[in-house]
């Protein structure tokens, strides 16, 4: 099993340096990342995310709010895009067969209309919260312009199967293998979940939206910059569970680091560190041109 780390569009919110604690400035433009991943498996390829997609490039004003495009201001480049880099890394991307939602945030399933063939692995209690649109927020944030493929959509409960550390956890996700399974943790969304990929003797477990900055996961001082602090406030829709689910997950370093991975899917140093390369550079950029070529 290979995987790949895909920055599929950065976000750049108000606030600069309160936001990313990088950024020269408070005035200019932070910068995050979507980090996603591109998974081979024996057969097929799987994303785990899929960013923002072509059409939120071609037509944001259609497809997202108003609100999120002022506020955080997505860096609309058509390379970065999943699609894109699956195609630049020599894949056809027919051979996604397979798409594993953290939660159904705009800048984590846009690019579900990319695929519209893969099959999307979602709990329910994300799904029918999403659709529900109870409230303002939950109508700026869930976006069913980019939910064409909903077809194609398999849910399942927040537990199905033996614990993961101490976690519950979704296993037998119907055709993905053994070593993936989701990991529900509730409160950024009611059906969030984290992802969990088994590579070799360690895990990778890609947390979604659980936490936004990796200074958050210190054993000791957990700290996060005061702008990912307030958004993060604003999108809870548990807070209790949230807070919680980041103690556990710093429990689970403290007793499995050697054996887990925990990253975030927005954090720009976590994901320089993984991917071995600036959030700048699509995949395209790293890999030998070659003509497109299929798993199969």
């Amino acid at each position: 099993m290979r995987i790949h780390h895909l920055n599929c569009i950065s976000t750049c919110p108000l606030g600069g340096k309160l936001m990313d604690d990088r950024t020269e400035s408070l005035i200019r433009r932070g910068h995050l990342t979507c980090h996603c991943l591109l998974v081979e498996s024996e057969d097929s390829l799987l994303l785990i995310d899929t960013g923002l997609g072509l059409q939120d490039v071609a037509h944001p004003q259609e497809r997202l709010s108003r609100f999120f495009l002022t506020l955080i201001r997505p860096e609309f480049r058509e390379e970065m895009t999943a699609v894109r880099q699956v195609q630049r890394l020599g894949f056809d991307p027919r051979d996604v067969r397979h798409i594993i939602l953290t939660h159904l945030d705009f800048d984590h399933a846009g690019g579900l209309d990319d695929f519209p063939n893969a099959r999307v692995h979602i709990l329910q209690s994300e799904r029918d919260d999403a659709f529900a649109q109870r409230s303002w927020l939950d109508r700026q944030r869930f976006r069913p312009q980019q939910w064409s493929t909903q077809g194609n959509w398999h849910v399942y409960p927040s537990t199905q199967g033996e614990a993961w550390f101490g976690f519950d956890s979704v296993r037998n996700l119907e055709g993905i293998p053994p070593e993936i399974l989701m990991v529900p943790l509730l409160g950024h969304t009611l059906g969030h979940t984290g992802i969990a990929v088994k590579k070799d003797d360690q895990w990778l477990f890609h947390t979604g939206d659980a936490y936004f900055f990796h200074k958050e996961m210190d054993l000791n001082q957990p700290w996060c910059t005061p702008g990912l602090r307030l958004y993060q406030w604003m999108m809870e829709k548990n807070r209790s569970a949230r807070l919680w689910n980041q103690m556990r997950l710093r429990q689970l370093l403290r007793e499995q680091g050697g054996q887990v991975m925990v990253f975030c899917g927005h954090d720009i140093t976590e994901f320089e560190r993984l991917s071995g390369h600036s959030a700048e550079i699509p995949a395209e950029q790293l890999t030998t041109s070659s003509p497109s070529k299929s798993v199969l």
